[in-house]
């Protein structure tokens, strides 16, 4: 396994210094924005699939400093039920699976996305529940007619390309746990896959070393995100984890993202690295920063300090008893 970066917490500055220091904190890759709400800081893909020059030019920024490209990323909902957001938001993932093939990249990173509960809905519509019928009689048809026969088709575009579609659960898309993850995979193709980031599995009560091992063996796990997650013991237990307070109201959320190490501890974290490991996973663990109580710089360093400490490069041997 390698290390990265989601470079998307350094957009603030230009990509040269962004990629000087990721080198600096001893770091091998680094995953790209395209777009959606990541952003595109770093890398416009209208711009980069029309000029050649410019493509070479951004690539050879990265690969002169040791470092690969280990994603392109471009978080949004191709499933908005406004039809204009729905079809920006296709187009910029194909962009980003066409870009990603030029480039040679095998990942792309999105959301599932989320309809509404109609043709007639404005907005997106997340079933949290069986009960009343109607959200069961929502949720049925979401999946048959828009979440299936959209992921079966970018399926296809996915092959075409020889590109993969990691996509990751999130609360709020109809792709939020494991089992949802291996439904989209199992009704839509083989191309499709998951993007691991544990901290929307920690507050939804979920073990991600057991995730690991059932994405293991649905052959979908395809990437991993490092984010962190912690509790506030107090808040959950008046108001549980379903909180729609804002991410700044801290004091008063039921849980944050955090920085690596500073939500669910090292044991947790060495646990989860191991199961990579078990599972075969030689891919990238791309830290993601959220971490509203530490600079970007801070938790961007502290994260890359604790994930080389604990990263498992190669299986050093076997061990045989006799």
């Amino acid at each position: 396994m390698d290390l990265g970066v989601f470079t998307v917490l350094f957009q603030d500055r230009p990509l040269e210094e962004a990629l000087d220091l990721v080198k600096a904190n001893g770091l091998d890759a680094v995953e790209i924005g395209t777009g959606g709400h990541p952003g595109n800081a770093h890398c416009d893909p209208v711009e980069l699939l029309n000029d050649d020059t410019k493509r070479r030019e951004f690539q050879k920024k990265i690969t002169d400093r040791g470092l690969k490209i280990s994603a392109l990323s471009c978080h949004s909902n191709p499933l908005h039920p406004d039809p204009r957001k729905a079809a920006q938001n296709h187009e910029l993932f194909e962009q980003t699976v066409r870009l990603a093939a030029m480039l040679g990249v095998k990942h792309v990173i999105t959301f599932s996305g989320c309809p509404g509960e109609s043709e007639d809905s404005k907005h997106p519509v997340w079933v949290t529940c069986p009960w009343p019928t109607e959200h069961a009689e929502v949720l049925e048809w979401q999946w048959r007619e828009k979440v299936i026969p959209y992921w079966k088709e970018q399926d296809r575009l996915l092959k075409e390309h020889g590109v993969l579609a990691a996509i990751e659960p999130h609360p709020g898309f109809n792709v939020y746990n494991t089992e949802t993850s291996i439904r989209l995979r199992e009704a839509c193709g083989t191309n499709i896959g998951v993007n691991m980031d544990p901290s929307h599995f920690f507050w939804q009560g979920m073990d991600p070393v057991a995730s690991i091992k059932k994405l293991a063996e649905a052959d979908a796990l395809f990437y991993f995100h490092a984010k962190d997650t912690s509790f506030d013991a107090g808040n959950t237990a008046v108001n549980g984890v379903l909180d729609t307070k804002p991410y700044t109201d801290e004091w008063n959320r039921s849980w944050m993202f955090r920085t690596i190490g500073y939500g669910q501890g090292e044991k947790t974290w060495r646990d989860i690295i191991s199961a990579l490991q078990l599972a075969g996973y030689e891919g990238v663990v791309s830290i993601e920063h959220e971490d509203s109580l530490m600079s970007v710089e801070e938790g961007f360093e502290k994260a890359s300090a604790f994930l080389r400490s604990i990263l498992i490069r190669e299986r050093i041997g076997e061990v045989f008893w006799v």
